[in-house]
Parts: C-alpha cells; sequence; structure tokens
C-alpha cells in the first residue's frame, strides 16, 4: 500500500509539472487576480461587476507595459479605471492597454469586465518592454485611446482588412515621449518599421481551447517570428493598414512586430484573430459550413464532373454540355452579381439555368455545324483558366506587379489563351487531360461547400477578384497544413 502510494503522488507531481510554469488557470469570482510578467492566466469573467487585475514586483529596467486579454468571440473591456471611458479602455475579443510606468512605480492596476451576459473564457498576459523598445501605437492620432497597441480588424466575404496605430520610439521612465510628427530624420519615429505577420490556426477546429492555445504564441517577438509567416514590411511613409483574402471558418491570427533598425529593438503588437464568419449568427453562422443551395449546386455539379474525369472523353457530347456549362455559368454568375441586387439563392437558380442553356447551346452547335476546332476551343480554354488559376494561386499571385487590374486581366487571359494553342496540334491529349483535371476538380469544389478546403480558392480567389473592384489589394494566402498542429506552415508565404 505504501509503495501504491508513492506512485500516485509520483505521477500528480508529473502532470504537475507537464502543466507548464507560464500558465495557471482561475476565476474571476474568487477575487482579485493575480499576474505574473510574461505568464498567461485562464479565467473566466462575469458580467455584474469589473475584476481587479494587479501585476507586482515590476523590474525597474521595465519602461512600458502591454495588458491584452483575449477571447474567442465574446467581447470583453478591459480599463484603466472602474469608470470605463473611451479614452483610457478598450473592448473587444482581442484588446489592450499600454501602461506607462512613472519612475518607482513596481505595481499595476487593471480591470477587466465582461460584456455579455454569459460568462465569457478569457486569457490575459502582461509584457514588459525597455525604454529601448518602441512603444506601438505611441503616435495615435486616429483611435480613442492616447496609446493604442490593439490591431483593428474588420471583415466581409471577400476580404479581411487590419488597421494599426503607427509607433513611437521607446524612452525612459519619468520623461517625455518623442515628438512623433516634428521631422522625417532618422532620429524620429520614421526610422520605424513594421513587419506583419499571419497564422492559420488548424483547419476545421473552431473550439477555445485551441484558438487560446495557438494565441499564446502570436504574443510575444520571438515566438511570432518563429511561428507565424511575414507577408508584408512596411515603413513609416506606408498606410497602416493591410488586406487579405477572407476565408470563412478558417481561424487566422495577425499581428505586427515593430523594428527599430538603429537600435535592433521590436515590440509586438495585441495579436488579432477572426475567422471570417459569425458564432452568433442565427443562420449561416461558422458551425454550419455553405447554404444549402450551394451544397445541391456543387453536388449535382461534382456528379457530372466525377462521370466526365473518368468518361468524359469518350461521351463527347456530355463533355461538351459540361464544358459549355461551366463557360456560360461563370460569366453569367459574374454579370447578375455585379448589376443586379439579386438574393443569392437566386443568383445560383438563375446560374444554373444559364450554364444548361450554355451547355445545350455548344452541344447544338457541334450537332448542326461540327466544327471541331471550335468546340475545343472552348475545351482549351476551361482547362487554360483553371492553370491560369493555379500560376496566380502560387507567390506570383502576391506579386505588386499584378495588384494593377490591367496587367492581372491581360496576363491571366494570355495564359489562358495559350494552352489551347499549344494542344491544337493535338486534340486527344487536350481533350483528355481537360476532362481528368476539370471533372476532378468540381469534385474538390463540392468537397469543400461541406468541408473547408485550401484548393477551392484556385478559382474562388479569381472569382472574387471579378466580383469586387478592391479585391486586387488583398494578399491572397491560404492554408496547407497537416495534422500536426505544432508544425503549420501557411501553403503560400511572402
Amino acid at each position: 500500500m505504501e509503495l501504491l502510494r508513492l506512485l500516485v503522488l509520483a505521477v500528480l507531481a508529473l502532470e504537475q509539472g507537464v502543466a507548464g510554469p507560464t500558465e495557471t488557470v482561475g476565476n474571476s469570482s474568487e477575487g482579485l487576480l493575480e499576474f505574473s510578467l510574461g505568464k498567461f492566466r485562464y479565467f473566466k469573467l462575469n458580467k455584474p461587476f469589473p475584476e481587479e487585475a494587479v501585476l507586482r514586483d515590476i523590474s525597474s529596467n521595465a519602461t512600458f507595459l502591454i495588458f491584452q486579454i483575449h477571447s474567442q468571440y465574446q467581447n470583453t473591456t478591459v480599463s484603466f479605471s472602474k469608470t470605463l471611458l473611451p479614452s483610457t479602455s478598450g473592448t473587444g475579443t482581442d484588446k489592450g492597454l499600454v501602461f506607462i510606468l512613472r519612475p518607482e512605480q513596481s505595481m499595476c492596476t487593471w480591470y477587466l469586465e465582461a460584456v455579455d451576459a454569459e460568462p465569457v473564457q478569457s486569457m490575459a498576459v502582461p509584457l514588459s518592454y525597455s525604454e529601448r523598445d518602441p512603444v506601438p501605437g505611441g503616435c495615435n492620432l486616429e483611435f480613442d485611446l492616447d496609446i493604442d497597441p490593439n490591431i483593428y480588424l474588420e471583415y466581409n466575404f471577400f476580404e479581411i482588412s487590419i488597421k494599426f496605430a503607427p509607433a513611437n520610439l521607446g524612452y525612459a521612465r519619468g520623461t517625455d515621449p518623442p515628438p512623433c510628427d516634428v521631422g522625417m530624420s532618422q532620429d524620429s519615429r520614421w526610422r520605424l518599421r513594421y513587419d506583419v505577420y499571419q497564422y492559420f490556426l488548424p483547419e476545421n477546429d473552431l473550439t477555445e481551447q485551441v484558438l487560446l492555445k495557438h494565441l499564446q504564441r502570436m504574443v510575444e517577438v520571438p515566438q511570432v517570428k518563429a511561428r507565424a509567416i511575414k507577408v508584408v514590411t512596411l515603413t513609416a511613409n506606408d498606410k497602416t493598414s493591410i488586406y487579405f483574402s477572407s476565408l470563412p471558418v478558417q481561424g487566422v491570427i495577425y499581428n505586427v512586430i515593430v523594428w527599430d533598425p538603429l537600435l535592433n529593438t521590436s515590440a509586438a503588437y495585441v495579436p488579432v484573430h477572426t475567422y471570417a464568419c459569425s458564432f452568433k449568427a442565427m443562420e449561416g453562422d461558422c458551425s454550419s459550413l455553405g447554404r444549402v443551395s450551394t451544397k445541391v449546386f456543387f453536388t449535382v455539379f461534382a456528379l457530372l464532373g466525377l462521370f466526365i474525369c473518368f468518361f468524359g472523353h469518350r461521351f463527347w457530347k456530355t463533355e461538351l454540355f459540361f464544358i459549355g456549362f461551366i463557360f456560360m455559368g461563370f460569366f453569367f454568375y459574374i454579370l447578375i452579381t455585379r448589376l443586379t441586387p439579386i438574393k443569392y439563392d437566386v443568383r445560383l437558380i438563375l446560374t444554373a439555368i444559364a450554364g444548361s442553356v450554355g451547355g445545350i447551346f455548344l452541344v447544338a452547335t457541334w450537332w448542326r455545324f461540327g466544327i471541331l476546332m471550335l468546340c475545343m476551343l472552348c475545351v482549351g480554354l476551361v482547362l487554360g483558366f483553371l492553370i491560369s488559376s493555379v500560376i496566380f494561386f502560387t507567390l506570383l499571385g502576391n506579386v505588386k506587379v499584378f495588384r494593377d487590374d490591367v496587367v492581372f486581366w491581360i496576363t491571366f487571359s494570355c495564359i489562358a489563351i495559350i494552352i489551347p494553342l499549344v494542344f491544337m496540334g493535338c486534340l486527344r491529349i487536350l481533350n483528355i487531360l481537360t476532362c481528368g483535371i476539370i471533372g476532378s476538380y468540381s469534385v474538390v469544389l463540392a468537397v469543400d461547400s461541406y468541408l473547408y478546403t485550401s484548393l477551392s480558392y484556385i478559382t474562388l480567389n479569381v472569382l472574387k477578384r471579378a466580383l469586387n473592384t478592391d479585391f486586387h489589394r488583398a494578399f491572397t494566402n491560404v492554408p496547407f497544413q497537416t495534422t500536426d498542429s505544432d508544425s503549420q506552415r501557411p501553403y503560400r508565404t511572402q
């Protein structure tokens, strides 16, 4: 019995060791929330009263602190005082405050509050920086806080936008901050650089625990650089706003690292996350991927595509109907979306009708006139469209020259036209390749309506660009992940 008792004690000690020193768990109802620098704390916030968070024993080397709190989709408020004012508090799912330390100050206090009536599972951490480190949001002129280290995120079907306030140079305790807009020399904040990072969460995982775990990797500068992918570097002369392609249901975390090249120091803003969908929507929320009409449309389309993939070359008229359906349906959908306010479900029905008319027309053209070259040109153009989409799905899609719509569409069209021209001497090979590639890709689109897949964005990014005149400014990175969430890397990098 004594041996069994010792064994149980050993196992309990081992479990405590595995939990790690960087995470503590608590409930705000227990009273005061005690924090330690650089250590994450999990807790639940309740609506009625603000909870007090305290950090003690702050080092004299620290000049300013960034206290940040994160939750999955329920808003929380962090404030310098119990009285909530726009200039001293922030509300959202990813919010933080910069606390400029006074001489000899060794303790700081914040107040935390849940906005919704339901308890909110939250995670918070305070971080310290020295006088040599740049101050994120130190030259804020746009948002409410005097010093705003937060990243402001908005999204729609087409794109995600993030904005942040410019940083300032670091300074010692008890001294005045450097002026923000006096001169543009290397002794001012204009020398600072901003690295924008993107980090993809595991695909098809909307759990709160996974989000909070991965947010820890995007808080401090060394981990952000090691775990995330740098998308772009901005200078102080650039606008502090970046755009990304919207990926509904795919979790993404963004952060900005401000770097002082003269002192070789850096600091991180407060990371922000999004799933590009709503957890609170009554219809079409994050848990219900895709509309019923989309699933029906692409399921039928995939069944036809699967038949074409294996037997299309032998059933010539069926293949022509499939190609004509794609040709007419694609251009018709773009036309009615840009010119009319018709609802999505109606547009999809009309697109199916128009596509069917296009397919019947191409079959009738072959039956009446028997012009093989004309029919094979349509077949080749559809294959060329997909190959051109694949090319711009790679790193080439984020090259700056292709931000210009004229350059993009001319290049895209030239690639699409080259494909049928190259294969005009071997029409049999062109036909077999088109049946196999286009038919199999139709199955990918059907899978995406039930379960998220990055490969659908090969053509969806092109469709978005055709529908939205502002989509040219968006970075179109998507994840391509394995089940090992500890070794995530985006498929496309910049």
